[in-house]
C-alpha cells in the first residue's frame, strides 16, 4: 500500500499570492478526505508575518472534520511554533530543518548543527506531550547555494532526530535538484543504516520535471510513503526556484497504472484538482487534468 501525505493545504498554498480563505482550506481538506487520503499536512505554525497564507492554522484545525484513522500534520520550525502547535489538537508535528549550512544561515541565521540541537529539544518536548513527531530534512538531495550536500550530513541529522523522538523521517528535495539514480542510492543507504523498519518518506518538487521519476526511483528502493500536492501546487518562500510539488493525482494515476494500491478514488481526487483551479483562478500544473484518465 502506498501512503500519501497530501501537502497541498500547506506546502501547496504557502507561496501563493492569492490569499485562500479558511473556509476554502477546510473544504479542500474535506474533499481530500472524501477521496480516501488520510494523511494531510494541514497547517503551518510559522510566523504569520513571514508566511501570511498560513496565519489561520488554529482556525483551520478547529474547523476540520474529526474522522477515524485520519492524521492532520502541522509544520514546526521553532520553539515558538511548537508552543502554538501544542495548544491545538494537531496529530503530528512535522519538524523541519535543512541539511545545508548555506541554506540554513541565509534563511534561519543558524548552522545545521545549531538547528538540529534546538529542534531536537523541540522534538523531545513534542513527543513527551503526546504528539506524533516526523522529522523533515530539507536540501537532502542538493542545495541551491552550495550544490551537493554530503549524504553523511543528512544521515547525521536523521540520527539525531530519531534519537530525540521522531518516529519517521522524510527526505525533502527542496528545490528539485534530485535525480532518480541519486534517489535510489540515498533511500537504499538510509535503509541500510537504520533498517528496513525505518518509516521513510520522500518529498519532491517538480522544478526540473523529474518529480514522478524520483518517486518511482524511491519506490523501487523500497519507499512506500510519498508527499504530494493536489494539482501540483507548491513552492517555498525560502527557496529560490522551488516550483510545484509532485502532483497528487498524477502520482496516483502512475501507481494505479502499475497496479499499486493507494487507497484513493482517483476520479474524486481529479475533481478536487479541477476545483482547485477555480479557487486559485488560474491554470494549475497537474497533467491528468489536461489529459484525463486513460
Amino acid at each position: 500500500m502506498i501512503e500519501i501525505c497530501e501537502v497541498g493545504p500547506r506546502d501547496g498554498l504557502q507561496n501563493e499570492c492569492k490569499m485562500v480563505s479558511t473556509e476554502s482550506k477546510v473544504e479542500l481538506i474535506t474533499r481530500l478526505l472524501d477521496s480516501g487520503i488520510r494523511n494531510i499536512e494541514a497547517v503551518s505554525f510559522v510566523n504569520p508575518k513571514v508566511v501570511p497564507q498560513m496565519a489561520d492554522a488554529e482556525e483551520v484545525l478547529k474547523s476540520l472534520p474529526k474522522r477515524n484513522r485520519v492524521r492532520y500534520g502541522g509544520l514546526v520550525l521553532s520553539r515558538s511554533g511548537l508552543e502554538r502547535a501544542l495548544k491545538t489538537d494537531v496529530d503530528f508535528l512535522h519538524v523541519v530543518t535543512t541539511t545545508s549550512d548555506s541554506f540554513n544561515l541565509r534563511n534561519a541565521k543558524r548552522t545545521v548543527e545549531q538547528a538540529v540541537e534546538e529542534l531536537s529539544l523541540v522534538i523531545k518536548d513534542g513527543a513527551s506531550s503526546g504528539k506524533g513527531v516526523s522529522g523533515v530534512l530539507g536540501t537532502s538531495f542538493g542545495c541551491p547555494f552550495e550544490g551537493e550536500v554530503p549524504l553523511e550530513n543528512v544521515l547525521k541529522a536523521a540520527e539525531r532526530f530519531l534519537e530525540a523522538g521522531c518516529t519517521e523521517i522524510t527526505l525533502a528535495d527542496t528545490t528539485g535538484m534530485a535525480n532518480p539514480v541519486q534517489v535510489q542510492k540515498v533511500a537504499e543507504t538510509f535503509f541500510d543504516t537504520f533498517g528496513m523498519d525505518l518509516l521513510l518518506g520522500l518529498h519532491f518538487h517538480n522544478t526540473r520535471g523529474l518529480g514522478l521519476a524520483n518517486v518511482l526511483a524511491g519506490y523501487h528502493a523500497g519507499v512506500r510513503r510519498f508527499d504530494s500536492s493536489i494539482a501540483g501546487l507548491g513552492g517555498c518562500p525560502f527557496a529560490p526556484k522551488a516550483v510545484g510539488n509532485v502532483c497528487t493525482e498524477d502520482m496516483i494515476n502512475m501507481f494505479h497504472g502499475m497496479g499499486a494500491d493507494t487507497g484513493t478514488d482517483l476520479p474524486a481526487v481529479l475533481e478536487t484538482a479541477k476545483w482547485m483551479e477555480t479557487v486559485m483562478e488560474r491554470p494549475l500544473d497537474g497533467m491528468l487534468m489536461k489529459a484525463g484518465i486513460a
